[in-house]
């Protein structure tokens, strides 16, 4: 048989093993596991650009010129993503006979207490939803809690418009049988119907006049997404990936060396006992 052919056959056989039934086994998993990362890695992906476009919406909306209300909402129509959080002015009188609270809303050291949902009458008869901040609940949460009163008078407020407030989208749900003027979720159609008025969509969160006391607290600039963090993932699945066939290949060569270096053992001479 000449040289080659010898070589080759010696390789086959070194390599033989792959077709047992563990290598088989570990071989499948392996190769299933390369395409399962790289989806995950584009889904961290599309979840970075994303979270990165959202951010870069709410940016825009937050440092644009602030326009007075009517020009984004107006009764029955919805908040889209493009205004929300868009800086609004709006001119009327507070309505603190139809107040309500917000029940179960944290602050920004996460206790727990109310916002204060108060009607906004403008001078055009329409009604804006205005949440001017959150109290701590204190005493029995079944009362009405003591709210310190807005402006006397007309007043010229300004916000970021919201969108309503909906249990899909933040997994509070509308519960029945409340405390009087008591709710779970800002909606202004359901306001509409309380108030027998012409409520504009969504609501809005006061940022000015800031309240003298310092009670209603005002709520927080929304946070940027991580969309970094998504990124990192994103490279982290395809460097898993990457690694997969390269540890397999490393387990591969050290089966060989190791079924070498038993062949080797094997085959040397066993030595004779001594005195024989």
């Amino acid at each position: 048989m000449p040289p080659t052919a010898r070589r080759y056959r010696r390789g086959v056989h070194r390599y033989r093993f792959l077709l047992t039934r563990q290598w088989v086994i570990l071989t499948l998993v392996m190769i299933a596991l390369i395409p399962t990362m790289i989806r995950l890695g584009i889904w961290q992906h599309h979840r970075y650009e994303e979270r990165t476009a959202r951010n870069d919406l709410v940016s825009r909306a937050l440092h644009a010129t602030p326009v007075p209300v009517e020009r984004l909402a107006a009764p029955g129509r919805a908040v889209t993503r493009t205004v929300k959080y868009r800086t609004v002015t709006a001119t009327g009188t507070f309505d603190t006979a139809h107040e309500e609270v917000v029940r179960r809303r944290t602050n920004a050291d996460d206790e727990v207490g109310f916002h204060v949902l108060t009607p906004l009458r403008l001078t055009d008869g329409r009604v804006l939803l205005v949440n001017r901040g959150w109290i701590p609940a204190s005493g029995s949460q079944t009362e009405f809690p003591q709210i310190p009163a807005p402006p006397d008078g007309k007043v010229t407020i300004t916000g970021r418009l919201k969108a309503d407030e909906t249990t899909a989208a933040s997994g509070i749900k509308q519960l029945a049988g409340l405390p009087a003027r008591q709710v779970m979720l800002i909606d202004s159609a359901d306001q509409a119907r309380r108030l027998g008025a012409h409520v504009l969509g969504g609501y809005v969160e006061q940022t000015a006049p800031q309240p003298r006391s310092g009670r209603p607290e005002q709520i927080s600039s929304p946070g940027r997404e991580d969309a970094p963090l998504n990124y990192a993932y994103m490279i982290q699945w395809w460097l898993f990936a990457a690694a997969v066939p390269v540890g397999w290949w490393v387990l591969v060569r050290r089966e060989v060396r190791d079924r070498a270096a038993r062949a080797g053992r094997e085959s040397e001479p066993q030595a004779e006992p001594a005195g024989v």
